[in-house]
């Protein structure tokens, strides 16, 4: 179902914005160090105002990465400024440590798809009947269900 009231959605849910970020460390040494830092970071991320949660994933051989959701992009922004972040930041920069790094900021539609528990109109499970609209369409295509077999009373 549409909706943009996203009240009932858990934390990530009800995020305006996100962040991917990833660094592709330089030796084993440098991974231990970044451990270090990266714990300081996540800690101090996880009192931001507007933290909403956040994953780390590894991508082989050498890139450790970390996206992360807050309330607001100025909530995100907030927390990229502050020490923790800059000091994370510098040292990946310093080329000694890593060989390259990135971070894209990613914000949400104002409305998208809830079901069951997480709709703030109500308690319904139940699939859109066509799916958003793209490039020069003024409706989407209907969403074809594969079919079932009966169904149990």
């Amino acid at each position: 179902m549409r909706t943009d009231d996203f009240s009932q959605a858990p934390p990530i849910g009800q995020a305006q914005a996100m962040f991917v970020s990833g660094a592709t460390l330089s030796s084993p040494r440098a991974w231990l160090r970044h451990a270090r830092a990266h714990a300081a970071l996540v800690a101090r991320m996880r009192r931001a105002t507007g933290y909403r949660g956040h994953r780390r994933y590894w991508q082989p051989p050498a890139t450790l990465g970390t996206i992360g959701w807050f309330a607001t992009e100025e909530d995100l922004v907030r927390f990229a400024r502050t020490g923790a972040h800059r000091g994370l930041a510098d040292w990946a920069a310093g080329r000694s440590a890593a060989t390259g790094s990135w971070v894209r900021v990613y914000a949400a539609e104002t409305s998208g798809y809830t079901n069951g528990v997480w709709r703030a109109e109500g308690d319904v499970m139940a699939h859109i009947e066509r799916f958003t609209p793209v490039g020069g369409e003024t409706v989407g295509p209907p969403v074809r269900r594969a079919a079932r077999g009966p169904r149990e009373p």
